[in-house]
Parts: C-alpha cells; sequence; structure tokens
C-alpha cells in the first residue's frame, strides 16, 4: 500500500515501546513502519533494535518528521535491556501506554539441522522476549489505568511452513498474548497477535527470487502482495482505543493466504 498520509492524532498523549524498530537507512521494515506510523498518530516512541545505529536511525526519522523519539540498543531476549527499555519509556516520557514486541529471528530448520543453540534462540528471541517486555512494562501500565501490547506473531505460527524452531516459537507467542490478555484485563490492558503472512519486506526481498515472489502474491485470494505499512496499520488499529473491546486476537494480515486449500491455492498459482 502507498505510504499513509492521513493522520487523526488516535494516539495524541500515548507512549509506545516498539522492538525491532530499526532499519537501515532508506528502508521501510516492519519494526520502522509501525514505530513511524504510531509516531505520525501522536505517540511518543522508544525505538529499540540490538542494532543502535539501525534504532537511531528510524528514531532520527520521526523526529525529522516532527515527532518524539529516542533510540535504545538491546538484546530483549535479556531482562536487563527488557528492563533498560521500559525504563527509557518512562524516565523521558513519564509512562508507557503501548507496547509491540516486533523482534524476530528466522532461521529454516529441520529436526536434522536444528541445534540446541539455534533452537534456544530462537525460542529466547521470539518467545522469552514477549514475555520479559509485557513482564516489566505491564505494571507501568497499570499504574496507569490500562494500555495496549501487540506482538508481532507470523503466518507460520498458523500454518506449518517447515521451520521446526520458528513456526512454533511464533504459534507459542499468540497464547502467551492470550494468557497475559486474561491475566490482566481487569488492569485495562489488552494484548493481540498480528501475524504477517506474504508481506514483501526489505529483508524478503534479499531472500526471495524473483519467482518466488511471483508465487507468493498469486497464492493470494487478493493476488496481491502485502507490505510494511500494512501490517502497521493493523498494529495502530489494535493500539488505539478504537480497539478498545478486542482482547486475545490473533489477526492475520496475509490477504486471505491463512484462509485458503492446498488445491485452491495451487489453481490460483497456475492462473495467468
Amino acid at each position: 500500500m502507498p505510504e499513509p498520509t492521513r493522520y487523526l492524532g488516535r494516539l495524541t498523549g500515548k507512549v509506545a515501546i516498539v522492538t525491532g524498530a530499526g532499519a537501515e537507512e532508506g528502508e521501510i521494515g516492519i519494526g520502522r513502519a509501525i514505530a513511524w506510523l504510531l509516531a505520525r498518530e501522536g505517540a511518543k516512541l522508544v525505538c529499540g533494535d540490538l542494532d543502535l545505529a539501525r534504532a537511531e536511525a528510524s528514531a532520527t526519522q520521526i523526529v525529522a518528521d516532527g515527532g518524539e523519539a529516542v533510540a535504545l540498543a538491546g538484546d530483549v531476549s535479556q531482562p536487563d535491556d527488557c528492563m533498560a527499555l521500559v525504563r527509557a519509556a518512562t524516565d523521558r516520557f513519564g509512562r508507557i501506554d503501548i507496547l509491540v514486541n516486533n523482534v524476530g529471528i528466522s532461521v529454516p530448520t529441520t529436526l536434522e539441522t536444528v541445534t540446541m543453540e539455534l533452537w534456544n534462540r530462537t525460542l529466547a528471541v521470539n518467545l522469552t522476549s514477549v514475555m520479559l517486555m509485557s513482564k516489566y512494562a505491564v505494571p507501568e501500565m497499570a499504574r496507569r489505568g490500562g494500555g495496549a501490547i501487540v506482538n508481532i506473531s507470523s503466518l507460520a505460527g498458523m500454518r506449518a511452513m517447515g521451520a521446526v524452531a520458528y513456526g512454533p516459537s511464533k504459534a507459542a507467542m499468540a497464547q502467551l498474548s492470550r494468557e497475559i490478555g486474561v491475566l490482566h484485563g481487569r488492569q485495562g490492558i489488552r494484548v493481540n497477535t498480528v501475524a504477517p503472512g506474504h508481506v514483501m519486506t526489505p529483508h524478503a526481498m534479499s531472500k526471495l527470487p524473483a519467482d518466488m515472489r511471483e508465487a507468493r502474491r498469486k497464492v493470494g485470494p487478493l493476488n496481491l502482495e502485502g507490505d510494511a505499512w500494512d501490517i502497521a496499520q493493523a498494529v495502530l488499529f489494535l493500539a488505539s482505543d478504537e480497539a478498545r473491546f478486542i482482547n486475545g486476537v490473533h489477526l492475520a494480515v496475509d490477504g486471505g493466504v491463512e484462509g485458503i486449500g492446498p488445491l485452491v491455492g495451487h489453481a490460483f498459482v497456475s492462473e495467468p
């Protein structure tokens, strides 16, 4: 979709943390699109990333666009780094209203190729990070009367796609989201999950050959290719007060790919 240009101030006065918010100069990945769109809707941003330069590039873009943002490096699989991100939000902006857990790693693995190191690292980055960031952010949200957590999962957490470690880590993220949403809903905290599928990002473009990219587009019922802004728009809705009655949802943003059967998908790909 084109870069959004119409804003309604839906997050004015709110403070958001986005992990994995960094990107290379000029690139629009999912994390940067989310951080940028939340800022354009009025939120003050803490942009977290393992690579400080990438986080700073996103924060600088937000500031240049008239928003407020700070950047912080950290490994969100580590408790101290998660606490530091939360502390950065409260020290700089005085509160936390929105947490977007966007960090993730994906390495194709089978039972033959997966190692314990890779298995543990995948679960630590994709799943433990969500628990840790939520653990430290939820008390701050509760003190202010509530907040919204949006976790970025994957279609691979809903349908098997040939990754022994990655898929289960993303499926477990959806269940963790439901558990947190149930446990802390009475504190005004909503927790939802967005599952991107067949989204073309700079990372995907670097990995997929042209024929595979075309096949991914054609297998979708909408015959479209998603991008980072499509995911950011879904996150914006779930983070805003417009979604005040939505808690525990696992939302596929995939052009309908999750709902089709293999024979239908084959027929789509066979069409011109």
